[in-house]
């Protein structure tokens, strides 16, 4: 060990290294384990010297997530638009399960990097060749919202802990009769998603399935709408009232 340590030393320290031992040690332990500290340790090097390096811990976070970005794998040349923000995007969700961390970290940054902007503007840019209009994109991209980045939010963590007891098939029947009674059109969705077989019912469906659908589903609108010409002026606020034209406000 003192021997890894003292090579360690040797090695000039620079920024790549530094993000490097910080992912790697995400990867191992999670992103709440990062810290310069741990991150020296991991180095071999007082933590001061990180500082010549990274300003703080939020800028090693900001630079993780660089480095993930850096995975994302550009489409082939000549895809239509469509295919090619789908391969995008499924690229950066192979990236994000690769670093299981990454989605917090993503969730908590407050700026944009240069690498940040630089997948956005590709992304945009793959819309906009396919000839959508720059107003289409901008709507597009809200929706599809962090799904560019590889992951979507769940409504509810429905893994159980680890300690929790497992009832006893008199509960889980009991149980069952009162989900059928007080709630059986979800009932019913959970029976066609598990095609009858509802003893998984409460661990979570498929996520990875879920993903490609919703992107599926959100491409195929974008192109219906570009096909239809459609713009954002005049659109429905939800209430029944339409926003009016900008040009003629006033």
């Amino acid at each position: 060990m003192a021997r890894q340590v003292d090579e360690r030393r040797r090695e000039p320290l620079t920024a790549a290294r530094v993000l490097q031992a910080a992912v790697a040690l995400a990867d191992a332990q999670g992103l709440a384990a990062v810290s310069m500290r741990n991150v020296a340790k991991e180095l071999g090097v007082v933590p001061m010297a990180l500082y010549k390096h990274v300003a703080d811990k939020e800028r090693l976070v900001d630079g993780m997530v660089d480095l993930v970005i850096g995975e994302f794998e550009e489409p082939a040349p000549g895809l239509d638009w469509q295919e090619a923000v789908r391969r995008r995007v499924l690229s950066a969700r192979r990236a994000v399960l690769r670093h299981p961390w990454a989605r917090q970290a993503v969730e908590t940054r407050t700026r944009r990097t240069p690498a940040v902007l630089g997948y956005m503007d590709a992304l945009a840019g793959t819309f906009l060749a396919g000839g959508l209009s720059p107003d289409l994109v901008h709507h597009v991209m809200h929706a599809l919202g962090n799904r560019i980045w590889g992951f979507s939010p769940e409504m509810f963590d429905e893994t159980p802990p680890a300690d929790a007891p497992a009832p006893t098939p008199e509960e889980q029947a009991a149980l069952g009769a009162e989900f059928a009674r007080r709630f059986p059109h979800v009932l019913q969705i959970a029976t066609a998603a598990t095609r009858g077989d509802l003893s998984g019912v409460g661990q979570g469906c498929d996520e990875d399935f879920e993903f490609v659908f919703a992107l599926d589903l959100l491409l195929d609108g974008a192109a219906r709408l570009h096909r239809a010409g459609w713009v954002s002026v005049g659109r429905p606020t939800g209430d029944g009232q339409d926003v009016p034209d900008v040009a003629d406000a006033g």
